[in-house]
């Protein structure tokens, strides 16, 4: 009775504010939910704060997010940006997609055969060290200042770091799992596809969900060369004349279109692989 009243006097006496640094504790939707909402008001007052403490001289190269929030109504409403905006998402999800027809087939066969990953998996992981960036001049070459060259370029930014992920993720499936098929008569097709693809195909989904997010990250890099359109160009023009509102207001665009990007991989994920929603 003794152990157990101490215990319970204890776990009373749990400061609130450690509650947040507790390890493993289980985090209800709920409670997952207002703390997201507490960390973006957090980081919204932060930035305030630094408008604030700007000097009245240089506070425009720091605008407040009601700056950069009535930006961006203005550019939406004013300006057309929405086309702007599904420009760049085209570039993005083309580019990403036709990524993903190369490295999801090339990634699970180079899980399954050892001696093809051997051949393959040295080069590919070579190019993983290649800046994308440095293949501008050369795509500039090849295509000219044309949308093929910067879907190429958001191309080769994510190909072989999503074909790693997926050899990974293909390398992670249980070998019990292809010993069973394999007992069971199963063909060398429907292993690879329905045993191996299938077991895998959750951290296949997560790589994409990263890799595009990576995606992302090169868009200004790919529209900043001879681009007349897109969330690139539109943050360019503004940055010849010092306005950084509208800069700012490009990056905010280019992080909500990611929020919504991830929320559409994880509801597809969700639909479409029942076996792992617990997850």
């Amino acid at each position: 009775m003794e152990n157990r009243s101490s215990k319970t006097i204890n776990s009373g006496s749990v400061k609130p504010h450690t509650q947040i640094l507790k390890l493993l504790s289980p985090v209800s939707k709920l409670e997952n939910f207002v703390l997201g909402v507490t960390g973006a008001v957090i980081f919204f007052i932060v930035w305030e704060i630094a408008h604030h403490s700007t000097p009245a001289a240089s506070s425009r190269f720091l605008p407040s997010p009601r700056d950069v929030f009535s930006t961006l109504y203005y550019l939406v409403v004013k300006k057309q940006f929405l086309s702007d905006v599904g420009i760049s998402a085209y570039r993005i999800f083309a580019s990403f997609f036709a990524a993903c027809i190369v490295a999801i087939p090339l990634g699970i066969i180079m899980g399954c055969f050892p001696r093809l990953r051997a051949l393959i998996n040295p080069t590919v992981s070579g190019w993983r060290y290649l800046p994308a960036a440095s293949f501008i001049p050369l795509l500039l070459v090849w295509f000219g200042p044309t949308d093929t060259q910067k879907l190429a370029l958001l191309f080769l930014g994510v190909i072989f770091f999503l074909i790693a992920l997926i050899l990974d993720a293909t390398e992670a499936v249980q070998k019990e799992l292809v010993e069973a098929a394999m007992t069971m008569g199963a063909s060398r097709k429907e292993i690879v596809i329905n045993v191996v693809g299938r077991a895998a195909m959750p951290a296949i989904i997560d790589a994409m969900r990263n890799m595009i997010a990576v995606g992302y990250t090169y868009l200004v890099i790919a529209e900043i060369v001879a681009a007349q359109d897109g969330i690139g160009a539109v943050m360019m023009r503004a940055g010849r004349f010092l306005k950084v509102d509208i800069i700012m207001a490009g990056i905010l665009a280019i992080g909500i279109l990611g929020v919504l990007t991830d929320i559409l991989f994880r509801v597809t994920a969700y639909y479409l692989l029942p076996w792992n929603r617990k997850r």
